[in-house]
């Protein structure tokens, strides 16, 4: 079974587990408020990476607030009323640190990674971002104009526009169908006071997390963590607990019934295509199936794309297949770069390879190398700070538990063939929807 972080109260002792061959030692606390604050404590690291996860993304945006979230994402770095943009940048320069952020479609993350003497420093800072954002009005008129510029360089990459032309038609009218930055049109309507709203709104105790991870005391963060909010002016109201996290049927949420077409012209030499239909969600439990599903169909060379596509046919440098999980429902497909004129021929192969998968099953050898490269992967991509910081941040915030390093392998060993043969084939017989960005015409390849 999964080592559930138990709800601790502040005053009390955080939830503890060993989690990994390397001795780090995970805590979970919940703040007065509904704040969760948690840690990974690394033996030996002299840095530490500390994350402010706000549980709203771009699907939680109503009418007359698209694009909120990710223009939140750049106001929250121009200041506050303790500190200027310029003192926020300063802040961490200083200390040789690096500071981020990023939105998705379910949460933003305000980041930072700096020496273990310096964590009160990010703390501070990161929560006076979070609780005391002025929004100032000019600086939003100055951040729509990058926010449209980042847009465009999003339109500039073919690549980028098929996934993202891709979620809008697989999802329909579905929220988490919006491109998470935002479209030019709705950055240039959406108005301060609806920026502000939206902030108001989510930034609050009950929706945020802060994980750490590396050279990081979970007691004296907790400490800092509780000063840097109230000296933020957020109510840490004792009897508020934490949002709850996402549920929903993707049937009533506007997903089309049916599979489509779609073609966007840009004057490129390549064609992207990308076919694919929903997938699981976050939370399902077939996902590890699907995690060896991918890597087998197109997770690396030896995968049976890679191999067909690229090796046996040199029809495409690059192929793989993709899975995204979120609250409620998913996204699967495979994506393929290639010569205008071979797309259909691309397409076709694609489909095909996955259709063996479910008539076919695959064999104890891709099994077996499958899980390898899992495994491998999952041990390696824990080796910093930064990679434990958000995978805190995102247990915590998807699942409500943390799988230890040990049952999260266990879980990938434990797929067999039969397990990914039923769910190829229950991929292949969802409505199918294929999305081709490059030179074409109405008559064909211009």
């Amino acid at each position: 079974m999964s080592q559930h972080l138990p709800l601790v109260r502040a005053g009390q002792p955080g939830a503890e587990l060993t989690a990994g061959q390397d001795g780090a030692t995970i805590r979970r606390t919940v703040l007065p408020g509904g704040v969760r604050v948690l840690t990974e404590q690394m033996p030996g690291l002299r840095s530490a990476t500390v994350g402010a996860w706000v549980g709203v993304g771009s699907r939680d945006e109503t009418d007359g607030h698209h694009g909120s979230t990710h223009f939140l994402e750049h106001l929250l770095f121009k200041g506050t009323p303790r500190r200027s943009a310029l003192d926020i940048a300063e802040a961490f320069d200083a200390v040789g640190g690096e500071a981020n952020a990023a939105t998705g479609k379910e949460h933003t993350c305000y980041y930072a990674r700096v020496l273990d003497d310096d964590l009160p420093m990010a703390v501070d800072v990161i929560a006076d971002m979070v609780t005391s954002a002025r929004l100032d009005a000019d600086e939003l008129e100055t951040e729509r104009g990058v926010i449209l510029e980042e847009i465009a360089m999003t339109e500039d990459d073919p690549g980028e526009v098929v996934h993202e032309r891709f979620a809008e038609a697989v999802l329909g009218t579905h929220p988490l169908g919006r491109p998470i930055g935002g479209t030019p049109e709705t950055i240039r309507a959406v108005p301060r006071d609806a920026v502000w709203e939206h902030y108001r709104w989510h930034y609050r105790p009950e929706t945020l997390v802060v994980s750490a991870a590396g050279g990081v005391d979970h007691d004296r963060l907790v400490e800092q963590v509780g000063e840097a909010l109230a000296a933020g002016g957020w109510d840490l109201d004792p009897d508020r607990v934490p949002r709850a996290r996402r549920t929903g049927d993707p049937q009533a949420d506007g997903v089309p019934a049916q599979g489509s077409e779609l073609t966007v012209h840009r004057p490129v030499e390549q064609a992207n295509v990308v076919i694919g239909s929903t997938g699981l969600s976050a939370t399902d439990d077939r996902r590890f199936v699907l995690t060896v599903l991918s890597a087998v169909l197109g997770g690396g060379m030896s995968s049976r794309l890679f191999q067909e596509i690229r090796e046996k046919r040199g029809l495409a440098y690059a192929t793989y297949s993709f899975a995204q999980g979120h609250g409620g429902l998913g996204l699967f497909g495979m994506y393929a770069g290639c010569a205008p004129a071979r797309v259909d021929e691309v397409t076709a192969l694609m489909v095909a390879e996955l259709e063996q998968l479910a008539d076919g099953g695959i064999t104890t050898a891709e099994l077996e190398r499958s899980v390898g490269q899992l495994s491998g992967g999952l041990v390696l991509g824990l080796e910093d700070s930064g990679s434990r910081m958000s995978r805190l941040g995102k247990s915590e915030l998807v699942h409500g538990e943390l799988m230890t390093v040990a049952e999260s392998l266990e879980r990938v060993r434990a797929v067999t063939a039969e397990d990914v043969r039923e769910l190829a084939a229950d991929l292949a017989a969802r409505p199918r929807t294929t999305v081709r960005v490059g030179p074409f015409t109405d008559e064909g390849v211009q």
